[in-house]
């Protein structure tokens, strides 16, 4: 009985967000083109069920690179009305249309000058006269086997809240970067954490010159701790890189004699190098991949700037 239940409830949700898809039109455009125009920030209202899904719309909206909040309705009549500012946007959700605090917030929005998209059911409610741009929001039938409860008119309206959001990201050029900037902590930082952020560099960078002699090699490796150093020309270019495994091989080719030798006649002159600006985990997959424990890090013109070690991207924990 459950399992029908579910399958009921979400045909009839998926199918509302199909029916709001078949007719959106240009008047979207011209929501994302009014909140796009905001100077200041997009404050979502809404009361009840909606001001549970305006909160979710806002923090997306604000992660996403549009700036927002949330601003509750009741408490804006109450001293929060100080919140908005010319130069914000106001984006609304009321299904019904006639919230009676939103109603009341109206007046101060004309005052203010601020514009007003607003998500409904009810395209010819009051709210949605007294609004810029209107977004039909309205569902046929509601989950609820009442027919009451907001299910799939919330579903509808959080689906078009995240079309907006997208929308405005892409209008924006939001790019990783941005994304990694406003997400710093958890899972989604972890992921997109740049090369350059965790490399090892400046003073930590195990660094010698093609002609270094080895037992100066050995001293830098040792020192430095990551079981390699990257070799560099007098350009700040990468010549190549020694590994504890090229010692070993090495020490069992040439015995004592390796300590005569130079570096550059050492090293591996084709190491693996990326550039500064690729994910972390990118390169830790290109680590596992090639078996290998550090890659350099370096510009477009080849100079050095760090080394990024396996041990680290695992410390991590990347995925």
């Amino acid at each position: 009985m459950s399992l029908e239940t579910a399958r009921r409830v979400l045909k009839i949700e998926s199918q509302a967000i199909q029916e709001v898809l078949a007719r959106l039109d240009t008047t979207f455009e011209r929501a994302v083109d009014l909140l796009f125009a905001c100077k200041g920030r997009v404050a979502v209202v809404g009361m009840g069920k909606s001001g549970i899904v305006g909160r979710k719309i806002s923090s997306t909206l604000s992660s996403t690179g549009t700036p927002s909040f949330f601003l509750h309705p009741a408490e804006a009549l109450h001293g929060d009305l100080g919140m908005l500012t010319r130069g914000d946007t106001m984006l609304a959700l009321t299904y019904g249309g006639e919230t009676r605090e939103i109603i009341a917030l109206l007046d101060a929005l004309k005052r203010l000058e601020i514009p007003l998209v607003t998500l409904t059911g009810s395209v010819k409610s009051t709210i949605a006269q007294a609004s810029d741009v209107v977004l039909n929001v309205s569902v046929s039938e509601e989950a609820c086997s009442l027919n009451l409860a907001p299910t799939a008119s919330t579903a509808v309206a959080m689906a078009v809240g995240d079309a907006l959001a997208v929308s405005l990201l892409e209008r924006r050029d939001f790019r990783h970067d941005d994304f990694a900037a406003l997400h710093p902590a958890g899972s989604l930082g972890k992921r997109l954490l740049r090369v350059d952020k965790v490399m090892h560099s400046g003073a930590a960078l195990p660094r010698v010159a093609p002609q270094t002699l080895m037992p100066d090699a050995f001293h830098e490796m040792s020192a430095k701790k990551l079981g390699m150093t990257t070799v560099v020309n007098a350009d700040g270019t990468l010549a190549g890189i020694l590994t504890d495994g090229d010692l070993r091989r090495l020490m069992e080719k040439h015995g004592g004699a390796t300590l005569s030798m130079t570096v550059g006649q050492c090293m591996n002159r084709t190491p693996q190098a990326v550039g500064p600006q690729i994910l972390a985990s990118e390169a830790l997959t290109l680590m596992e991949k090639r078996k290998i424990t550090s890659v350099v890090v370096v510009d477009d013109s080849r100079k050095v700037l760090g080394v990024v070690h396996l041990h680290d991207l695992w410390g991590l924990q990347l995925v």
